[in-house]
């Protein structure tokens, strides 16, 4: 029997003939001010360390730009948020030496870049653009002169169907039409570029691949130790040849990487915690990933497509007509479907649920070909019109695909929130970018209990769809409670959890006070029965090792925050709790920004140096991990939770049901790889 990977591969190979070439997205890179006047800064040297382990990523980014122009110069970067990140260090370089800064409230901050700015004095900014982009501010480049940056994010990092992902973003989204109208990017990197990633992993993981780069090399010490190393040619001449010539290396496609996990491994509860000397307070990340006991599902069901064709989609349209005509021919002969098209407002084409079969796919594949895309994006239109008219007496799902960002119509996201909490129906997101409103889009599957998937360039698109097809044909895990007794425990987050499909993780974090034994009780629904799993838990007196874990619980409590606020309103209240704990533990958000100025002018200021004392702890936490052997976390080794192995994906990526979606998820390959293919 062929694998999952390679059944998928063979599904969409015959779609992959239909691709046509379309203008290609933007890089991310360094910008100047369109005028004319002067020359574009250099990016020089461009370098990637990223480490994993334990549930999360750091990404170090080291960067060092050239001004050629004769006159100094403010050098601005961006680049586009990576998934669920939040910068913790921003390094500038003055005077030959490295000044970390320190994460004020977003308007001081400003005030105090723009007045050191105008005495001439280095300094230097790092602000998030809502959901788009970090974008650091560099003042001055001197003329002909060098400036060197450091950049530092940490994000979750989770296995799915006991395979794990991680993305480098390198590819602007283009959905910000001001943006691009002001600025131009620059992709070159003109001396060096280096992408290394280590992995620490708790479980034994059998193969890695980078699916758009296979020049990269990849080594293994063990088989929970393995490395990714990627470089320009100039890069690796120079590591043989101290003569080798420049080379420029392009920052124009993101960088995916996978890992799978060995077969067989057991459902699992893990722990990792961090209490330092001297403390009363503990943070803990507790990791569920549940046995395989989880049916198929093989009754017939109602499935409604939305889908984007606005302007965005130009070039792209008959590419999703295509994939949608092989999906259709996939479904189950006792489903439904309907179509609901958005732009600036929205239509249905099939007008009701219709039978599958050859003759009625047939027919609305021809009313969809007959569309022409264009417009804006009225996404609150399309949805209102599928969750209109919907048939309360089958199991219905809505499967969402866009690339763009809400921009017509209703806008608001509490709005959305409001239309969805109205239903209990699934939605399914496939999101397209590295601008797409992520926020947005998992907010919604999350109040429907659904689950958003992103999707990049740089994927294994039959990977992906593997992981999806399995979920959608397998009950799931709803209405999911966890307490934890024993120890006393505060602060969890999330604090909903609501749904969990097939080879998902759950991941919570939370504070604790005191040490010694506890205990944990997951309770939920499957279909009409309730299931319950419980372990034992150890908590450490003191625990020093991973101290990233403190910013990891207060981003994701950050979220829980922004969410609430997203549904009920914004307060002043809400707004200044999420200054305080960004502030509190060195991350730039939405209300905050990190500054660094000379170190003499922290001082004068008034501001403390609490963030340079939190990088220095977790640097040498991280050098100390790195050279001692890979831990087990695993807190129910001697009475196992599950009784199941861990899920894996199934033959043809339907994990052995009859639903056949993989066939049907052909539209997010084509439409994704039609827009953002280039010509070289």
């Amino acid at each position: 029997m062929s694998s999952p990977w390679s059944y998928a591969r063979k599904c969409i190979a015959a779609a992959a003939a239909t691709l046509c070439m379309a203008p290609g997205t933007e890089a991310a890179g360094l910008m100047t001010p369109a005028n004319g006047t002067l020359p574009e800064l250099k990016i020089k040297q461009h370098h990637v360390d990223v480490v994993i382990e334990d549930g999360y990523a750091i990404t170090t980014i080291d960067q060092t730009f050239f001004n050629p122009s004769q006159q100094a110069l403010e050098a601005i970067y961006s680049f586009p948020v990576p998934e669920q990140a939040s910068v913790g260090e921003f390094t500038y370089w003055i005077d030959g030496k490295p000044v970390t800064g320190e994460v004020l409230e977003k308007a001081r901050a400003r005030e105090i870049y723009q007045q050191e700015k105008a005495q001439g004095r280095e300094t230097a900014l790092t602000e998030q653009d809502a959901y788009r982009s970090f974008d650091s501010q560099v003042y001055p480049v001197q003329p002909r002169g060098d400036v060197r940056i450091r950049l530092v994010y940490i994000q979750p990092v989770h296995v799915d169907l006991g395979i794990g992902r991680y993305v480098y973003p390198l590819e602007e989204g283009g959905v910000d039409e001001e943006a691009l109208a002001f600025w131009t990017y620059n992709e070159t990197v003109d001396e060096a570029f280096s992408f290394n990633l280590q992995m620490r992993s708790s479980y034994p993981i059998d193969s890695f691949r980078l699916p758009q780069h296979p020049q990269a090399a990849i080594s293994s010490a063990s088989s929970q130790q393995w490395q990714v190393a990627l470089a320009s040619p100039a890069e690796v001449e120079e590591a043989g040849s101290a003569a080798a010539p420049p080379q420029s290396f392009k920052l124009n496609q993101d960088i995916v990487v996978y890992w799978r996990h060995q077969q067989g491994l057991p459902g699992s509860i893990d722990m990792i915690t961090h209490k330092p000397e001297g403390s009363d307070r503990g943070t803990f990340m507790l990791t569920v990933t549940p046995g395989d006991d989880l049916a198929a599902i093989e009754s017939g069901r109602d499935w409604i497509f939305v889908l984007d064709y606005s302007g965005s989609m130009q070039g792209k349209y008959q590419t999703l007509v295509e994939g949608v005509r092989q999906g259709l021919g996939k479904l189950n002969p006792n489903d439904r479907f309907r179509i609901v098209l958005f732009n600036d407002s929205a239509t249905e084409i099939t007008r009701g649920y219709i039978p599958i079969n050859e003759k009625n796919s047939a027919t609305y594949m021809q009313r969809l070909e007959s569309m022409q895309p264009g417009g804006g994006t009225n996404l609150y239109a399309g949805l209102d019109l599928a969750y209109g008219r919907l048939d309360a007496d089958r199991p219905s799902a809505v499967i969402l695909v866009t690339d763009g960002v809400a921009n017509v119509g209703v806008t608001e996201k509490k709005d959305f929130l409001s239309l969805l909490e109205k239903h209990d129906v699934r939605l399914f997101s496939f999101v397209m970018g590295n601008s797409a409103n992520r926020p947005l889009l998992e907010g919604m599957t999350t109040v429907s209990n659904g689950f958003y998937s992103s999707i990049s360039n740089g994927d294994d698109i039959a990977g992906r769809l593997v992981q999806t097809a399995d979920k959608l044909s397998h009950e799931a895990y709803r209405d999911i409670d966890l307490e934890i007794e024993g120890v006393r425990v505060k602060d969890l987050t999330p604090a909903r959890i609501g749904s969990l499909y097939r080879g998902q993780q759950l991941v919570v974090f939370g504070h604790y006070w005191g040490d010694g034994e506890g205990a944990v009780e997951i309770s939920g629904r499957v279909s009409d029965r309730e299931v319950t799993y419980t372990s034992a838990l150890h908590f450490p007196e003191q625990s020093a090792r991973y101290p990233e874990l403190e910013r990891l619980w207060a981003y994701a409590t950050i979220e829980d925050l922004q969410q609430r606020m997203d549904y009920l309103g914004h307060d002043s209240d809400s707004e200044q709790a999420i200054v305080d704990l960004a502030v509190a533990y060195g991350l730039v958000t939405d209300y905050t920004s990190m500054l660094v100025v000379r170190e003499e002018a922290f001082e004068q200021f008034g501001i403390d140096r609490n963030n340079a004392e939190r990088v220095a702890n977790e640097s040498q936490a991280r050098q100390q991990r790195g050279s001692e052997a890979v831990r087990d976390h695993r807190q129910d080794a001697r009475q196992p939770a599950f009784t199941a192995p861990r899920a894996y994906p199934g033959p043809g990526g339907n994990g052995g049901g009859s639903l056949g979606l993989t066939g049907l998820l052909l539209l997010l390959p084509l439409l994704w790889a039609n827009k953002t293919r280039k010509a070289h």
